[in-house]
């Protein structure tokens, strides 16, 4: 029988439904989103980190605290970049899944660091310490405090909707709630800078024209994902990766107490960096050669090459997604 690995420890169909159902929580109350997340990332994730670090420790007897930290750091990185590579054309329905899945495996490593250290990963008060590693709060009591009006909003939930409802109130629509969420979520992965981040970063350059020019980066990105999905792979994989590395920076240097001066896998240089860039790439190759095909062979509906374009667009940017979900499936199953 074959020993298993830290990384057999990760059910994808319970990750699946913990997903859905941290993002129908989020749905609900938006505004409380980080809080929502810590608390579910502790009480669901927590006791699955402390195994995966008692395996990991088991795996590699002889390793280091930093040979530990990297292979923990490493694993954690990559299950950041993987979740919700695939955004774009048909799957862009998909984005608040994927993004979700982002930041809780964000939370994971986070966990299992955690655990590394010696802590208990599973106590409450980890939630706090995870909203001040992301940001949100300056320290873990303002943090403790946002955590239990969160715990008595949710108490009262049901009377609150019900109140709505006898008094009339005005609703916000669930897409119009659900698109909010979304570009928060986008905010906390990086793949939209805030504007704190863009000063920083712009040095000698305008903030306004870095901040204008990512955006350009982003429609561009989007445009052409629709009809090539996988290209937004290496421009996801990058945001992740670099947004991933500064969160880990402050997770180190909390518990570990850590300076964090040793050098980053950057995403260009990874192996699976260079893959996503072939992929993207060969998706974007196909509808052009369509393109080409429809145009040489001069295929017309009413006398005209645009619906057939537009069809044949539509139809390669679902087959590439569809193959690329079967394959991903499959090669899942496999491991």
């Amino acid at each position: 029988m074959p020993r298993p690995t830290p990384d057999d420890d990760t059910d994808t169909l319970e990750d699946a439904a913990l997903t859905r159902s941290v993002l129908k929580a989020a749905v609900a109350d938006p505004q409380r989103l980080p809080e929502t997340l810590a608390s579910y990332a502790v009480r669901h994730m927590g006791p699955a980190a402390a195994r995966s670090v008692t395996m990991t420790r088991a795996a590699h007897p002889d390793a280091t605290m930093t040979e530990l930290q990297d292979l923990l750091l490493t694993r954690g990185k990559r299950r950041v970049v993987s979740q919700g590579a695939l955004i774009g054309g048909p799957m862009t329905i998909m984005a608040p899944f994927a993004f979700c899945a982002a930041l809780l495996s964000q939370a994971r490593v986070c966990l299992e660091l955690t655990a590394l250290g010696g802590q208990d990963p599973t106590v409450p008060v980890r939630s706090a310490e995870l909203l001040v590693l992301q940001g949100v709060y300056a320290d873990v009591d303002r943090a403790r405090v946002a955590l239990s009006d969160a715990a008595l909003a949710e108490q009262g939930k049901a009377g609150k909707k019900d109140l709505r409802a006898v008094e009339g109130g005005p609703r916000r629509g669930r897409v119009a709630t659900l698109f909010e969420l979304t570009l928060r979520m986008a905010r906390v992965l990086g793949l939209i800078a805030p504007k704190a981040e863009a000063e920083s970063e712009a040095g000698g350059v305008r903030p306004w024209l870095v901040a204008a020019g990512r955006y350009v980066l982003l429609g561009v990105v989007f445009l052409v994902g629709l009809v090539a999905p996988l290209v937004w792979m290496p421009y996801v994989g990058r945001s992740y990766s670099r947004t991933t590395d500064r969160f880990l920076d402050r997770v180190l240097a909390f518990y570990f107490g850590e300076s964090v001066d040793r050098p980053r896998r950057t995403t260009r240089g990874a192996p699976g960096m260079a893959a996503a860039m072939v992929k993207a790439l060969l998706s974007l190759l196909i509808p052009v050669a369509l393109v080409v095909v429809v145009v040489l062979a001069d295929l017309r509906v009413a006398d005209s090459h645009w619906p057939v374009l537009a069809v044949t667009l539509l139809t390669a940017s679902f087959g590439v997604a569809a193959a690329w979900q079967w394959r991903r499936r499959r090669r899942r199953r496999a491991d």
